[in-house]
C-alpha cells in the first residue's frame, strides 16, 4: 500500500475538529460525575457527545460501542479514548483518557493511604462492610452479564464449563484456557447465531500504525514474563502483572477481579482483605473500574509502591486495552463482516461470565461472608442494585455503615 493511500486512509474520518483542552474539559466533567459502571458510562457519552455536542453521529457511536466490548480492556474507557481520537487526534485521545480516569484514580490512592489508618472495631467494620458490598456488586455483574452475554443454551453451557474449569483448577493459566476454550466453542456452536453487522466506520488510525500497535501488544504480553524469569527488577514484574491482567479482560471491568487477585494476592504482594476492601471502595467513585489498579499499585508489598506504584498500575492496566484498540480500529470493517470471528467473540464473552461467576465464589464470597448477618448485608446490597436500581455509591455507603454498626454492637 502506498504512502498516499495510508495518508488518505488515516484522514478518512476527517481532520480533528476540536482542541485538546476542549476534550480534556469535557471528559474531566464526566470523570467527576459518571457513576454507575460501564453501561452507564456509555449513556453519559451518548448524551454528552452525540446529543449535546454532536462530536460524532449515531452511526459512528454505535460502531464504537459494537467494537470495544469485543476487545480486551475497559470498554467504556476505550469508547472515550476513541471519541477523543476522532475529535482531536492522538493528543485528544490522551486528553480524553486522562480527564476520565484521574478523578477516580486520585480518590482510590487517597483511600489506600487512609485505609491503613482505620484501626479499631469501627475501622475494621467499615472495611468488612466494603468487602460485603463487593459481594453484592460482583453478584449483580454476574447476573447482568449472564442475561446479556449467555442468553441461550449454547452460551450458558460455555459459561458453566468455564466456571468449572476455574473452580477445579489450581493453575494460573486456567483463566486463559477457559477463555480460549470459549472462543473455540463459540466458533463451533454459534457460527450462524446472529447476523453479521453491516455499515462502515472510517478509521482515524492508519493500517501501518495498527500493525505496530498490535505487534507491541503481543510483544509485551509475551515478553514481560520472559524478562521476569530472567531476573528483571521487581518493577518489571509488577508492571507485567498489571499488563497481563488488562490484556486478558473480556466482558467488562469486573472481570479484572479474578485476574488481579491471581496476579497480586497469589505472590503475597497484597492480602485478600486489603484487596477486597479496595475493590469495594472502587465502587464508590465515578469513572472506570480499572482505576482499581492505582489502589493496588499504592498498597502493593513490592517496589515501586505508593504514588510511583499507582502511576505504574494505571499505565500498566490501561495500556493493553489502548494498544489493542488502536491496532483494531483500521481493520474493524473487515473483521466485523466475518461470521466466524464474531461467533468466536460471542463464545469468549460467554466464557468470561463463567470466569466472573467462579470469582464470585472464590475469593469474593468465601473471604467476606462468614455469618448470617454478613449474608443479609450482601443480599440486601444485591437487591438494592439489581432490583431497585440504587446507585452504587449509595449501596457502598450503606454497606460501610452496616459493617461499622455491627462491629460496634459486637
Amino acid at each position: 500500500m502506498s504512502e498516499n493511500a495510508l495518508t488518505s486512509e488515516e484522514t478518512a474520518a476527517g481532520p480533528p475538529r476540536g482542541s485538546t483542552a476542549e476534550v480534556f474539559g469535557a471528559f474531566l466533567r464526566l470523570g467527576l460525575t459518571s457513576f454507575g459502571g460501564p453501561i452507564a458510562h456509555l449513556g453519559y457519552f451518548h448524551e454528552a457527545f452525540v446529543v449535546r455536542r454532536k462530536w460524532l453521529d449515531e452511526r459512528t457511536f454505535g460502531d464504537l460501542v459494537a467494537l470495544c466490548p469485543l476487545l480486551p480492556g475497559p470498554a467504556s474507557s476505550q469508547v472515550g479514548f476513541s471519541i477523543g481520537l476522532i475529535r482531536a487526534g492522538y493528543a485528544g485521545a490522551l486528553a480524553a483518557w486522562t480527564g476520565f480516569t484521574l478523578p477516580s484514580a486520585i480518590a482510590l490512592v487517597l483511600f489506600a493511604y487512609g485505609a491503613s489508618a482505620l484501626q479499631g472495631p469501627a475501622g475494621a467494620g467499615l472495611l468488612h462492610g466494603l468487602k460485603l458490598v463487593a459481594v453484592a456488586i460482583v453478584a449483580q455483574a454476574v447476573w447482568g452479564m449472564a442475561r446479556s452475554l449467555a442468553p441461550d443454551r449454547e452460551r450458558a453451557s460455555i459459561a458453566v464449563i468455564a466456571a468449572l474449569i476455574i473452580s477445579f483448577s489450581t493453575s494460573s493459566l486456567a483463566q486463559i484456557g477457559a477463555i480460549a476454550l470459549g472462543a473455540l466453542a463459540g466458533l463451533w456452536l454459534g457460527r450462524s447465531a446472529e447476523p453479521v453487522a453491516a455499515g462502515h466506520m472510517p478509521s482515524p488510525v492508519s493500517r501501518r500504525v495498527g500493525f505496530v500497535m498490535l505487534a507491541l501488544f503481543f510483544i509485551l504480553l509475551a515478553g514481560l514474563p520472559i524478562l521476569r524469569s530472567l531476573g528483571a527488577p521487581q518493577g518489571v514484574a509488577v508492571f507485567g502483572a498489571f499488563y497481563r491482567s488488562g490484556a486478558l479482560v473480556f466482558g467488562g471491568g469486573h472481570v479484572v477481579l479474578p485476574l488481579l487477585r491471581d496476579a497480586f494476592v497469589g505472590p503475597g504482594w497484597v492480602s485478600d482483605s486489603t484487596f477486597l476492601a479496595g475493590y469495594g471502595a472502587a465502587q464508590a467513585v465515578p469513572g472506570p473500574l480499572f482505576t482499581f489498579g492505582a489502589y493496588l499499585g499504592t498498597v502493593v508489598n513490592a517496589t515501586p509502591h505508593g504514588i510511583p506504584g499507582a502511576a505504574l498500575g494505571l499505565f500498566g492496566i490501561f495500556l493493553p486495552g489502548i494498544l489493542i484498540l488502536l491496532g483494531t480500529l483500521p481493520f474493524w470493517d473487515m473483521f466485523r463482516r466475518r461470521a466466524g470471528a464474531q461467533a468466536s467473540m460471542r463464545g469468549v464473552n460467554a466464557a468470561v461470565v463463567g470466569v466472573l461467576g467462579a470469582a464470585l465464589y472464590n475469593p469474593v464470597w468465601i473471604n467476606s461472608v462468614s455469618s448470617p448477618r454478613d449474608f443479609g448485608v450482601a443480599l440486601a446490597g444485591f437487591i438494592l442494585l439489581a432490583v431497585w436500581r440504587t446507585p452504587p455509591l449509595v449501596v457502598v455507603v450503606l454497606g460501610a455503615l452496616a459493617g461499622m454498626g455491627f462491629a460496634l454492637l459486637g
